[in-house]
């Protein structure tokens, strides 16, 4: 410990205080997936409230959607020899090798939103995905009357979306007039709106879209007016930010969004984190169940 730590240490003026200032010296490294999405901006705020709150050392790095730029992060990280990394993973089988990588160099890794395929970290922290896809998929089946062609803007590199997307099929095959006849990546807004696009001019009966997230479903929506069918596609996201739950209060083709809560990732993982470097057992999953958001 420097000497200017040592003495806000001793200001701080409790043993607790001194404990985790010492076990943090070197503090946690954050890869985040993106910082171009509301979801993860708010995650990362409350990271940093959390880790502030918590007088813990943390630096963050947008990976960009860039799995290289997320690789060199890690590699970063544990030149640096943080206590614990935290990543959102940019591809779930593309990180594996530095998160073992990691785990080697005796640096712990939480995952948060997005997991990991085929590594073993010390706890992922998320939205129970699956859960909320079936739950879009009821909402879909409610809204359409259980009959219909539906169509998916998907992003299948991503685990927590392969999760969600598998819950919606889950929910969708419940109901035998009910058909998925379309399935399209669109990863950015302007790719969703191309692949949303596509889907329609390939299946004009579609009476549905399903939106991997909210930028995908807010595109979907826009290619659905677009093409004059607002009275006859609906649209649902998942996610559940501010311009995807106004969208659902004002436009009739958004009848609601699956929400997710990064405010309590954010918190969640930092707290987690500090449990790990203090040498406690900590839950290998912690799911946060979504909410369901329609209109007001």
């Amino acid at each position: 410990m420097n000497m200017t730590r040592f003495l806000q240490t001793i200001v701080a003026g409790t043993a607790l205080t001194l404990l985790a200032s010492g076990a943090f010296a070197d503090g946690i490294g954050a890869s985040l997936l993106t910082q171009q999405h509301p979801f993860y901006i708010e995650l990362a705020e409350a990271m940093k409230a959390e880790a502030k709150e918590k007088n813990v050392a943390l630096e963050v790095a947008i990976a960009n959607q860039d799995l290289n730029k997320q690789l060199a992060d890690v590699e970063d990280f544990i030149v640096k020899g943080v206590d614990v990394i935290v990543i959102s993973p940019v591809d779930s089988q593309g990180v594996r090798a530095a998160i073992a990588k990691a785990e080697k160099a005796g640096i712990k890794v939480i995952t948060v939103d997005v997991p990991a395929n085929g590594a073993t970290v010390t706890s992922h922290i998320g939205t129970d995905n699956f859960t909320g896809g079936v739950k879009a998929g009821e909402l879909m089946a409610k809204v359409l009357g259980s009959k219909g062609k539906v169509a998916i803007v998907d992003y299948p590199t991503v685990q927590s979306v392969v999760n969600r997307v598998n819950g919606f099929k889950e929910a969708i095959a419940k109901h035998p007039e009910m058909e998925i006849v379309a399935v399209q990546t669109g990863i950015t807004r302007a790719e969703a709106l191309a692949a949303a696009q596509n889907m329609l001019q390939a299946n004009p009966d579609i009476s549905g879209i399903f939106g991997f997230g909210d930028d995908a479903a807010l595109a979907a929506a826009v290619a659905v007016k677009a093409a004059g069918l607002e009275s006859q596609v609906k649209v649902i996201g998942f996610d559940g930010m501010k311009e995807a739950r106004d969208a659902v209060d004002s436009n009739p083709v958004m009848v609601g969004v699956i929400q997710q809560f990064p405010d309590q990732m954010g918190k969640q993982a930092i707290d987690t984190a500090v449990k790990v470097v203090a040498g406690e057992t900590v839950p290998a999953e912690q799911p946060i169940v979504p909410g369901v958001y329609t209109a007001k």
